[in-house]
């Protein structure tokens, strides 16, 4: 109020910049005193309008120490701030004094204090005033004061309660993203849910009395909005209600709507989407769990026949792409080897070993820390393996501290790789301290004395090609320099093509 007031007008922006509005006070037991209009002031923090701090009141009747004004509250329970106002706007003598106490509800509120010449003095209540009917408040002369009571404007606040607790804070971070994504040009102000009257537009909120609010439905239809649907709506973990239609959006139907699993209705109708709608939400809407809309988009395929065939134009290029790349892969393979074996010749073994030599702890991990034996022998023991860097099956041979045949067969096979399809290929060897092993390819369909006395008959044809092929290997061996010592019945058939390959002899070197 601007009790100082010589007008019936309210005073507001631009006046006062925060446009608050003054309305004028009067009371017949007041008078109004004014200063100069050309005279110096200097406002506070407050930056009240210089119009009203240039006046004041004072008790009309001298003989009033006091100037007293109430109002009545809302509730007993109502809590109010007050702000009082007072700067001198009279011109004092020496021997003049203005000191002054206030009061409120008869006690002591402040004071004793004095205004200040061309200077606003604001007195804040810090804790609220409450008052079962009314409240009271004096602004009393003092007894070393010479002049009556002054007061410029005051304010009262009214606290308003929030009964309601205020919306989940994940639900608070993901519409704001929203609004800042998209836009939005809505009344979203403040919290989204809370307090209930004031909920945002567009927006239904949960409200359970030992929870947070949640967003639970959220309508941004013909809100002028485009690009794609943005992932912060997935963050809106108890939405029920979507409704995106008319409007701009493009890109695809994203996955993630599929796992808002409290989600029963979805209305993306009049966009520009494009692509197939996910398996989940056409599952989701067959089954009666989801009301799903999404006509008006030309590009966008919503039948699970729609999708199979969207798969299948991808397919069968892709297949054919793969079948061509692995010809053209098969052919370059072929042609490197034949090069590779016309220039090398059968003696290149010595250089070749140089990038198979594995360490100690290398054939530890291979075996996965030896784990699961598969053979013994003079040799020592064999284990199963996986070479790490592309997973092939391996055979780790080894050499037991005891074995002295073992250590002149680790020496010789070391020494003479001998490239050959119907002898086991080395693929690489272990000489740390004294840890020494050999690891060879795997062989998955067993030993040659399961084929030759197992269950399945063997053609004559078939026994004469496996000792053709048996018979080829020990001949390569004896060709490098090297012949079969002891030529044990655990040669074994490669798994793809059936072809006998010789892998437990003992290899010497021929003199």
């Amino acid at each position: 109020w601007d009790v100082g007031s010589t007008t019936s007008e309210a005073i507001r922006y631009p006046d006062d910049v925060y446009d608050r509005i003054w309305s004028p006070y009067r009371s017949l037991r007041w008078e109004s005193i004014t200063r100069r209009s050309d005279s110096t002031f200097f406002e506070n923090d407050w930056q009240l309008p210089l119009t009203i701090m240039r006046t004041a009141v004072r008790p009309a009747n001298a003989s009033i120490n006091s100037l007293s004004f109430y109002w009545k509250t809302s509730t007993p329970e109502s809590q109010y701030y007050i702000f009082l106002h007072f700067a001198e706007v009279e011109g004092r003598q020496e021997n003049q004094t203005r000191e002054m106490s206030i009061y409120s509800n008869g006690k002591l509120w402040y004071g004793p204090f004095v205004p200040y010449t061309f200077f606003t003095t604001t007195l804040v209540s810090i804790y609220p005033s409450k008052g079962s009917e009314r409240i009271d408040f004096s602004i009393n002369k003092t007894e070393n004061s010479t002049l009556p009571p002054i007061l410029n404007a005051e304010e009262i606040y009214l606290a308003k309660e929030f009964p309601s607790s205020l919306t989940s804070q994940q639900d608070v971070d993901a519409i704001m993203s929203i609004k800042k994504k998209y836009g939005v040009k809505k009344n979203w102000q403040g919290d989204p849910c809370a307090p209930k009257v004031y909920l945002w537009q567009g927006l239904n909120c949960s409200y359970d009395g030992n929870e947070l609010p949640r967003i639970i439905s959220l309508n941004l239809s013909s809100s002028g909005i485009s690009g794609e649907i943005i992932t912060y709506i997935f963050s809106l973990t108890s939405l029920q209600a979507l409704d995106l239609s008319n409007n701009s959006l493009t890109g695809s139907v994203p996955e993630f709507l599929s796992e808002l699993h409290f989600l029963r209705v979805l209305n993306l109708t009049g966009n520009n989407l494009e692509g197939s709608v996910p398996a989940g939400l056409l599952e989701r809407a067959k089954n009666g769990l989801l009301s799903l809309s999404v006509d008006g988009n030309p590009k966008l395929c919503h039948t699970a026949s729609c999708n199979k065939r969207q798969n299948n134009k991808y397919i069968v290029p892709v297949a054919a792409s793969v079948v061509s790349l692995s010809v053209l892969l098969t052919a370059l393979a072929i042609l490197w080897n034949l090069k590779r074996r016309k220039q090398g010749g059968r003696k290149k073994g010595s250089w070749e070993l140089k990038n198979r030599k594995f360490s100690y702890s290398d054939v530890a991990k291979i075996t996965n820390n030896f784990e699961k034996v598969i053979g013994k022998g003079g040799f020592g023991t064999v284990y199963h393996g996986y070479l790490e860097f592309n997973g092939t099956q391996v055979a780790v041979k080894m050499l037991s501290a005891s074995s002295v045949q073992g250590y002149k067969q680790f020496q010789a096979e070391v020494q003479y790789i001998v490239h050959h399809k119907n002898l086991t290929t080395l693929v690489g060897y272990c000489d740390e301290d004294t840890n020494m092993g050999l690891i060879y390819e795997f062989m998955a369909k067993g030993n040659l004395e399961e084929h030759l006395s197992g269950a399945n008959t063997l053609t004559w044809e078939a026994r004469l090609r496996i000792a053709t092929e048996a018979a080829q290997g020990s001949h390569s061996a004896f060709d490098q320099g090297c012949c079969p010592h002891i030529c044990e019945s655990s040669s074994s058939s490669n798994p793809h093509k059936n072809i006998v390959k010789l892998i437990t002899f003992s290899i010497i070197k021929n003199n």
